[in-house]
């Protein structure tokens, strides 16, 4: 896709107001290694007439209720991750082109976006930070704009994330203070072994190695699902059950099944899906609202090929229904520590395999919703964070139209045209009586 953009300025935005200098904890789940990472994402928006400077106002005054994410990560001792809260403030580039977002049909074409255009770039080692939040707004020729961000997982999950960028919009929109009052509340659960107690335990484990790099290469394929489809599936499941059935968990099972029929797997091959389930209502008491961190648990679900192969859409469903079931139970268990017990298997480090499957919803994470000044964004793109991790991503359809995109990195190419069939077949066939 060729079009230029121009890098104008870039600089930390700092809270507008003085807030405290302090050293929060982070939670048990808040310091898992897996989420030593950076979620990236593009968000497209139609219209917004000098939003740089507007974003950019307001992010300082969101700062202030939210300022831990204007501080930076760091680690006092092995395995105890806490944020300084030292008000350095988020890294924040402002960059324009003159091409229209017209032209580029709003980056519907995820394969073909300048990614490296629209992100932050790599921030000067002079500078000598490491911020918790990036953020880039590109200022278009037609009056449109498109952020990109970068967001260190540690500290929030996709709600959380979310939520600050709702308050940032609030604030744009003339709203004194953001309607949801942020919340820490990192300790919702006691660790089940001190930072002492962890690190003698790894002392006592056989040494390892790195895990063997895979030596499949994953492509990208998309499915757009127009809500008519999705809602005939759903009436489909409820005259077959008798029961309900969620949007995501039609999506999900249709995806597993249609991937498991385009690989030839041996018929016995255990296979797993696995995505992850908000518990902030499964606490007791339950998170209060405007908690911001990470809480959530992996449901992972086994099956063999034959078994997948052989089931209707409308088994696969029931069989992530009943995991999902037990989530209250299987997270109770983790509260408690039992993974820690003997052989007790980590459910936050499934084997990272061409076997297992990862699904993760984003259309109910709040995205889609926030607004600047101008109107919700057209386009919401998340951007593939593991080259070696066979995954699928529920989110929205660019507006105008109403659905679910499905945008996958989760087959090799020989795969990738029958896994599309199979999927495209799913959707419309009656394929779950």
């Amino acid at each position: 896709m060729a079009m230029s953009v121009m890098r104008t300025k870039q600089s930390l935005v700092k809270p507008a107001k003085e807030t405290p200098s302090t050293t929060l904890d982070l939670s048990v789940i808040d310091r898992l290694p897996v989420l030593r990472c950076n979620a990236r994402t593009l968000h497209v928006f139609k219209h917004g007439p000098e939003a740089t400077s507007v974003i950019k106002e307001a992010l300082s005054q969101a700062l202030v209720p939210y300022y831990p994410l204007a501080g930076r990560l760091k680690e006092s001792k092995p395995g105890c991750l806490q944020i300084e809260c030292s008000g350095d403030g988020v890294w924040y580039v402002e960059a324009s082109s003159d091409c229209t977002l017209d032209s580029v049909n709003f980056f519907d074409d995820v394969e073909s976006i300048p990614y490296d255009h629209l992100l932050p770039d790599n921030i000067p080692d002079t500078e000598h930070i490491d911020p918790l939040v990036q953020m880039q707004v590109t200022q278009f020729g037609c009056g449109g704009f498109v952020i990109g961000l970068i967001f260190c997982h540690s500290i929030c999950d996709g709600l959380g994330a979310a939520q600050f960028l709702n308050a940032i919009g609030e604030v744009a929109r003339g709203i004194e203070k953001p309607s949801t009052e942020p919340v820490w509340n990192r300790d919702f659960f006691p660790s089940p072994q001190t930072p002492q107690e962890e690190v003698a335990a790894l002392s006592k484990l056989p040494p390892r190695g790195p895990p063997p790099m895979p030596d499949y290469q994953l492509h990208h394929a998309h499915i757009d699902m127009p809500i008519e489809q999705i809602n005939r599936l759903k009436r489909e499941f409820q005259q077959v059950t008798g029961s309900n059935c969620s949007a995501f968990e039609v999506v999900a099972a249709g995806f597993w099944s249609s991937r498991t029929k385009a690989i030839n797997f041996e018929p016995n091959t255990q296979l797993k899906l696995v995505f992850f389930a908000n518990c902030r209502q499964l606490l007791d008491p339950p998170l209060p609202n405007g908690f911001y961190g990470n809480c959530f648990f992996p449901v992972t679900i086994t099956a063999s090929c034959e078994t997948l192969r052989k089931a209707r859409i409308v088994d696969v469903v029931k069989l992530i229904q009943e995991a999902k079931a037990k989530l209250p139970i299987e997270f109770g268990k983790y509260l408690k520590g039992e993974h820690l017990k003997g052989d007790g298997e980590d459910p936050f480090a499934p084997p990272l395999a061409y076997t297992t499957l990862f699904i993760s919803e984003w259309g109910r994470l709040g995205f889609n919703h926030v607004d600047y000044q101008w109107g919700p964004p057209v386009h919401v793109v998340p951007i593939q964070g593991s080259s070696i991790i066979p995954v699928g991503i529920v989110g929205s359809m660019p507006l105008p139209n109403k659905g679910i995109r499905l945008l996958t990195w989760c087959v090799e190419e020989a795969h990738r045209v029958p896994f599309l069939n199979h999927m495209h077949g799913v959707m419309d066939q009656q394929l779950l009586l």
